[in-house]
């Protein structure tokens, strides 16, 4: 029996297997910390391309992949987060609603920056058999830089649209995609401008 045949029921819709994957990072977050203001702002303009870039993947048959902080509270979960941001009138309620996950969305908790540290999201991505990863999120400069570094040493494929990932500034955030681009082979270009379905033939 095969794996697909196997996980109907438990999957849905998403595929046992997928060369490339939609990872969105640190999105399901409340920004009630210090420093949010800043960040808040600068990924609520980015929060129309990722909800499209989504909105594309799920139509494509692209996993994906919620990668969230615990924020050191080590008895939580993905839902009680999810909750606790739509429900307690927290400043992220506004991105959450845009970006809340699907019913067939997976998710990771990471306890650090990188997606990939002290997490099942290797476990994940082989069972996947993926092979491209498009990244996007929060922060550009932080969380997504980690997880792209980490990405890169296990010799995955980037795609990190430069529209779907906001840092605490502008400049940071462009820094940040240049060094990625530059280092770590990361295809930048705009959401806009990605073909999903020739990725996915990589």
């Amino acid at each position: 029996m095969s794996a697909a045949a196997k996980n109907k029921d438990l999957h849905g819709n998403v595929p046992d297997q997928s060369s490339l994957v939609l990872i969105l990072i640190d999105v399901i977050n409340d920004f009630e910390f210090e420093g949010a203001d800043e960040l808040f702002d600068q990924l609520l303009t980015a929060v129309p391309a990722m909800a499209a870039l989504k909105k594309k993947a799920k139509q494509a048959g692209i996993p994906v992949i919620y990668v969230n902080d615990n924020f050191g509270r080590w008895q939580s979960d993905f839902q009680k987060l999810l909750d606790h941001c739509l429900r307690d009138g927290v400043k992220g309620k506004r991105i959450v609603e845009m970006l809340k996950p699907d019913e067939d969305d997976y998710f990771v908790l990471k306890p650090k920056h990188s997606a990939f540290f002290s997490t099942t999201l290797d476990v994940l991505l082989d069972y996947l058999k993926a092979k491209t990863l498009i990244l996007a999120g929060v922060s550009g400069n932080i969380c997504v830089l980690f997880t792209a570094n980490d990405a890169f040493m296990r010799d995955f494929h980037l795609v990190i649209p430069r529209d779907c990932v906001a840092s605490a500034s502008a400049a940071e955030n462009e820094y940040a995609l240049e060094q990625m681009n530059k280092l770590l082979k990361a295809d930048i270009r705009p959401s806009c401008e990605i073909d999903l379905t020739s990725l996915d033939n990589q």
